[in-house]
């Protein structure tokens, strides 16, 4: 029996990664093309359509700042020109080099995932389970860890829907249809963005514990998480790979809500200057994240076996948590639950069982 029939997962996965490497040199393009929409690539163009009676020799005295105020800023007590210099190094950073590093790394990612899992394939467990369940997440943390994770999911969607979406979506469903989905996405990722930062902040706090730095977590990476040499290496509660994941949302993550909430909120005197520069930097924070987001999804569902039932039911199997977390697994090997719900201890069972 071949091996895309034994592992059928593989045969889907191994269609995605062809699909994806088709695609990519057209959504490459596709991301660039914001340099090319109109009004992008030629603001004139877009200026043209919104003041016709000004004509080119009046933008030269806009530009020089030898007009009257009526064609000045009118915000606060803002002095810009309509016409700002700044504005245009800010789209040119934006369409030239964000949007691009954007596509990069999150197609990148998907093609490093699909292919570790085709060539490595799900890390299974060593040995049988024994039905003895330890208790690994309490369900406050799991309701902490699932709010974070789909506001997480919810702010990725439409941050690349606010980046990308004049350049794919535009001419897919014509300007009506657009303006009004992203009417809708700004709408969600401004309000959601404040209660991603505090339930992130209760997230940092609460898990602090676990994910302080410890000597063997060293010898953890030099094993790249048991890949490389012979058995797997030792690790506490928190692995040093989940360790690094918590830190950089402690930083990078911090990094982009702050600079958030400076765009969220534009009326506490924050200059034009100041928003640009907060837009790209929230836009470079997010689109790496996402990126490691994904790995850190692959390996807590479908790279590692047993890996999301832990955040699911809150329970492990005894062999899950020697195998991956062993000097956790010996502080508290005494307080196998036998009575663990039966979720818990047949992941299978639910799915198996009539509703009902």
């Amino acid at each position: 029996m071949s091996i895309a029939m034994r592992d059928p997962w593989r045969l889907v996965l191994s269609a995605l990664l062809v699909a994806l490497l088709l695609a990519a040199p057209g959504l490459g393009r596709q991301a660039l093309a914001q340099a090319t929409t109109p009004g992008a690539a030629n603001p004139g163009q877009e200026a043209a359509f919104a003041v016709p009676a000004v004509d080119a020799d009046t933008w030269r005295q806009i530009r020089a700042g030898e007009t009257d105020a009526n064609f000045r800023d009118s915000r606060a007590d803002s002095t810009y020109n309509l016409i700002n210099a700044s504005g245009e190094t800010w789209r040119q950073i934006r369409d030239r080099w964000v949007s691009p590093f954007g596509a990069i790394a999150i197609l990148g990612m998907l093609a490093m995932i699909l292919v570790f899992y085709l060539v490595v394939g799900r890390q299974r467990l060593d040995e049988p389970r024994t039905g003895r369940k330890l208790l690994r997440w309490p369900v406050l943390d799991r309701a902490l860890h699932w709010s974070v994770a789909s506001l997480f999911l919810l702010l990725g969607l439409t941050g690349l829907l606010l980046l990308y979406g004049k350049a794919l979506l535009r001419p897919l469903f014509g300007d009506g249809a657009w303006a009004g989905l992203m009417i809708g996405t700004k709408t969600l990722h401004n309000y959601l963005g404040p209660l991603f930062a505090i339930l992130l902040l209760l997230v940092l706090a609460r898990f602090l514990r676990h994910n302080l730095p410890r000597r063997h977590d060293l010898a953890w990476l030099r094993q790249g998480g048991g890949m490389v040499g012979k058995g797997h290496p030792d690790a506490g509660f928190a692995n040093a790979g989940e360790k690094l994941w918590y830190w950089l949302l402690a930083s990078v993550g911090l990094v982009v809500v702050i600079s958030g909430l400076v765009l969220d909120f534009p009326n506490v005197g924050q200059a034009r200057d100041t928003m640009q520069w907060a837009n790209v930097i929230h836009a470079l924070g997010a689109l790496g994240l996402t990126a490691v987001a994904l790995g850190h999804i692959y390996i807590g569902t479908l790279g590692t076996e047993g890996a999301l039932e832990g955040m699911t039911h809150g329970y492990v199997d005894e062999s899950w948590a020697r195998q991956h977390h062993n000097l956790w697994y010996e502080e508290v090997k005494g307080k196998t639950d036998q009575a663990a719900p039966e979720e818990a201890k047949d992941p299978s069972s639910a799915a198996s069982r009539p509703p009902g």
